[in-house]
């Protein structure tokens, strides 16, 4: 696999509307802002240059999905690529060593989604996206 562009830095927050507020000096209004009540998210993006941060909220209580893939602390939560074929780009990390979390591929905020288990040696949670 080609080097791949970052596409999002996601960081957990506890109080999305909170965070918005001190980061707008920032990064101003918001570019989109989206619930994932499926898994019990609220996601905004904030546009910073060439990439974008990802804010989410966990608002779920029973999605051990979410759970799992957010965390339980507020903060850096994952690095995101974005790939153009999203199997291949999969098959290629699963040959490198990289194993995808039970239940991804799926439906994320932004496309297709793939979060792999948490990297052993730098503990980076990673996730590849292909947009729509």
């Amino acid at each position: 696999m080609s080097a791949p562009r970052i596409d999002h830095i996601g960081i957990l927050v506890a109080d999305l509307d909170a965070a918005l507020a001190r980061l707008k000096p920032l990064f101003g209004e918001p570019a989109k802002l989206k619930e994932l009540a499926d898994v019990g998210l609220r996601v905004a993006e904030l546009e910073a240059g060439n990439v974008t941060v990802e804010l989410l909220q966990y608002t779920g209580t029973n999605d051990a999905f979410a759970r799992r893939v957010m965390g339980g602390r507020p903060g850096l939560n994952h690095v995101s690529a974005r790939v153009v074929d999203l199997e291949r780009a999969i098959a290629e990390l699963r040959a490198a060593g990289f194993e995808p979390m039970e239940g991804f591929p799926r439906r994320g905020a932004h496309g297709r989604v793939a979060f792999f288990e948490p990297d052993p040696v730098t503990g980076l949670l990673f996730e590849i996206c292909q947009r729509d």
